[in-house]
């Protein structure tokens, strides 16, 4: 039922309200999950041996950048620092320099500092629990639901843009959530989460990969997905009236390119660099030094004295 107002009759629902309040009907897991053990991508931090660090590396390398990118610097990173403690003993400018070219460097020191907390305060192993999950430093309600399902089996709703989109299109029936996570979304998965631990472990995974591989913000493969007769989306013809699809951000001449350049020369030097080093990267100086004044900001650069700029020590 719908709870009454204060002063009047009950408010409406949302859609995804609705939608949530009789999500325990939506047969949804079994075909999903079975799908997914059958098309699941062979990824090295599923593997039993990347345990809760590397599920944890792989959750921060992953936000906003694809799997192909990341795979490379994922091994390295694991080869280099297989341990929480590994990392922690480093300087934070190591791990911006080893983050590459994942970009939104300041992912790297939240990484750093997260393992600088595992050893300070869990003797070097990822908590278990959700609450001393989240307390990690750079460690958000995403990252701590997404480590305590897939390194530890729990039961939390982990709702990354790929799991929003598959609730969005298969349950309430639009065709794009919305730009942000909403209370009615959370209640929502909160609502189709299996009751068995495990089994909501693995919903997670599998709408997680549905996602990513059929139903993708453009292009849509609904003739590959296992619930496809059950999407309200397509059974509502697919329509479009809820917004235009995603588009991806510019890159090319923003800030964000000139930061990447300067961070490059940056991370290349094996000592403190020259501002004239920095200057040759980009023409225009009033982005350029907008740029760098922003690296120092985010704590990615620190100036010396005499013009010089390091990594942070």
């Amino acid at each position: 039922m719908t709870a009454p107002t204060k002063n009047g009759p009950p408010a409406p629902r949302s859609t995804a309200e609705q939608a949530a309040h009789s999500a325990d009907a939506v047969p949804l897991h079994t075909p999903v999950i079975a799908w997914f053990e059958a098309n699941a991508r062979d990824l090295p931090w599923r593997h039993p041996e990347a345990g809760a660090w590397g599920v944890m590396i792989s959750e921060f390398m992953l936000q906003q950048t694809p799997v192909s990118r990341v795979l490379p610097v994922y091994e390295q990173w694991l080869a280099r620092w297989p341990r929480p403690a590994d990392l922690a003993a480093e300087a934070p400018g190591e791990a911006v320099r080893a983050w590459g070219r994942l970009g939104y460097p300041r992912r790297a020191l939240r990484l750093h500092g997260a393992a600088v907390a595992i050893t300070e305060r869990h003797g070097g192993e990822v908590p278990t629990d959700h609450a001393e999950l989240l307390a990690l430093p750079g460690v958000g309600e995403y990252t701590a639901a997404a480590v305590a399902s897939f390194a530890f089996g729990q039961r939390h709703a982990v709702l990354d843009t790929n799991v929003r989109r598959v609730l969005a299109r298969a349950v309430t029936g639009v065709r794009y959530p919305p730009n942000a996570t909403t209370a009615a979304e959370r209640r929502l998965a909160a609502a189709l989460l299996p009751e068995e631990e495990g089994t909501a472990a693995r919903w997670a995974a599998a709408s997680m990969e549905l996602g990513a591989l059929v139903c993708t913000a453009r292009n849509e493969s609904c003739h590959r997905c296992p619930i496809a007769a059950r999407c309200a989306w397509r059974q509502a013809g697919k329509p479009e009236h809820d917004g235009p699809p995603r588009r991806g951000q510019t890159y090319a001449g923003t800030d964000r390119q000139v930061r990447g350049k300067l961070l490059a020369v940056l991370r290349a030097a094996e000592g403190p660099v020259a501002q004239a080093a920095l200057d040759a990267v980009w023409d225009e100086p009033v982005q350029r030094g907008r740029a760098l004044d922003g690296l120092v900001a985010d704590g990615l650069v620190e100036p010396l004295e005499d013009g010089m700029y390091r990594l942070p020590g």
